[in-house]
């Protein structure tokens, strides 16, 4: 797994690329929490996620209630079929906007 992040604006942008599993998740978080010290919004490109097992979808959800408790938003980008059908399931979908490119993730959060 890998993670890029950039300040843009109040934004976070975070692109993940790999598995999110129970051993990268741990990693995950720590680098989008201490991104988050300096925006309020996120964006988090998953369009080259393959994988997301239940201790990713509970590091969405910890970012998710970071986030909103500085009155921002989360929105996911690129979320492939699989991965939104299991969010679907889970009622995590719920949470967060989700968005098919970087450009209407932006628009979401603007």
């Amino acid at each position: 797994m890998d993670i890029v992040t950039k300040v843009e604006g109040a934004n976070i942008i975070a692109v993940i690329s790999g598995e999110i599993d129970g051993k990268t998740a741990p990693t995950a978080q720590a680098k989008l929490l201490d991104a988050l010290q300096v925006g309020a919004g996120l964006l988090v490109d998953m369009q080259e996620v393959s994988y997301l097992s239940s201790a990713g979808l509970r590091m969405l959800l910890l970012l998710y209630r970071q986030v909103a408790a500085k009155k921002g938003r989360v929105v996911l980008v690129g979320v492939s079929d699989e991965i939104r059908d299991t969010m679907s399931m889970t009622g995590f979908i719920k949470f967060f906007t989700l968005a098919d490119s970087r450009e209407a993730g932006l628009a979401a959060l603007a």
